[in-house]
């Protein structure tokens, strides 16, 4: 038995699971610094303002998965080179732009983290229900993260420009 009593292969499995989830979530909370610091528009204020909580629960919830790796009998790697080993997906391409250029772009990294946080949440729930929880509960809450920004793009029956864009520098281009 590992740890927490769960078998050594589940534990391994799930510590993987997990920081890929960490790792994501560091690049997440970088990302919205990234944007928070070259929004630009007339609505640029509120953007600017809505962006720092999401900052800061964002790195919350790196630190919880960091340390449920380390409860888990890992050793969490919140090192660029670990977000780099475990992306799969491109890195944030907009510089200065405007609102509805990033909160697009944004948009579309929502997905991925939210798509990403619920196929970890099918998994770690057959090994571990503790684990599945935290990722449960992040997800609801990236998920109100995400209609934050959709609120902003979105026409009164609830359409967005960009919503058939599957890239951040598609959907950007489409709101612009």
């Amino acid at each position: 038995m590992a740890t927490s009593g769960i078998e050594k292969h589940n534990a391994n499995r799930l510590m993987e699971l997990l920081q890929n989830r960490l790792s994501a979530l560091n690049d997440l909370h970088l990302t919205l610094k990234h944007v928070h610091w070259n929004v630009v528009g007339p609505t640029f204020i509120g953007v600017h303002q809505m962006i720092d909580p999401q900052v800061e629960t964002v790195r919350g919830y790196a630190d919880v998965l960091a340390e449920r790796i380390a409860a888990l009998g890992g050793s969490p790697a919140g090192t660029p080179t670990a977000i780099e080993r475990d992306r799969t997906w491109d890195d944030y391409s907009l510089g200065r732009d405007t609102v509805n250029a990033h909160l697009a772009a944004l948009d579309v990294v929502y997905e991925g983290v939210i798509g990403s946080h619920r196929s970890a949440i099918e998994e770690a729930g057959k090994i571990d229900p503790v684990s599945e929880d935290i990722l449960i509960g992040q997800t609801g809450e990236l998920e109100k993260f995400q209609w934050f920004m959709r609120a902003h793009l979105e026409d009164p029956s609830g359409r967005v420009p960009h919503a058939a864009q599957g890239t951040e520098s598609g959907a950007a281009a489409t709101a612009r």
